[in-house]
């Protein structure tokens, strides 16, 4: 597998996690796949800190996007700020991402949440995002009202709400 197989990609900070995160990604997302595994040696120790032959990094590939996650150590952690929005086409669909990246981690308003690693997620009908730039304000406005009362999101309720 050929590192970066796209310009831009996404470089994950985990303390020591970013096998098992990557792994746990990979089982998520069908089409996915772990790539090159590279281990720290015992050059930098005295700066990096980890033990030569553990992961330093992993690149992996979800549905066609390449990331990285690092095994950079505890200075840095996840937040609200940056987050995958994942487009979802069903109920269904909603449904299995909801449960699979929330096992161990954490539900959250309007579609959000955190997984195990704390990293946020926001799952997502496609239709979401028509309905909130209707030309219509009033039925914009209902659908706004309506996912804002919603942790996981409800592609029956946010119909039901534009339509009305």
């Amino acid at each position: 597998m050929q590192l970066r197989t796209q310009k831009i990609a996404p470089c994950l900070w985990f303390d020591t996690q970013a096998e098992e995160a990557a792994k746990f990604y990979v089982s998520v997302f069908k089409n996915s796949r772990i790539g090159t595994i590279s281990r720290y040696g015992k050059e930098g120790y005295e700066i990096h800190g980890k033990q030569a032959g553990t992961v330093m990094a992993v690149e992996f590939e979800l549905e066609g996007q390449t990331f990285a996650a690092l095994n950079g150590g505890p200075q840095f952690t996840f937040d609200e700020a940056v987050s995958f929005q994942v487009l979802c086409d069903s109920q269904a669909e909603i449904d299995y991402f909801w449960s699979r990246l929330s096992e161990g981690g954490k539900p959250g308003p309007c579609g959000w949440l955190k997984d195990k690693f704390g990293l946020s997620w926001q799952i997502v009908p496609q239709a979401l995002f028509q309905f909130l730039m209707d030309r219509n304000a009033d039925k914009a406005g209902r659908v706004m009202t309506a996912m804002l009362k919603m942790g996981k999101l409800d592609i029956a309720a946010l119909t039901q709400a534009h339509a009305a």
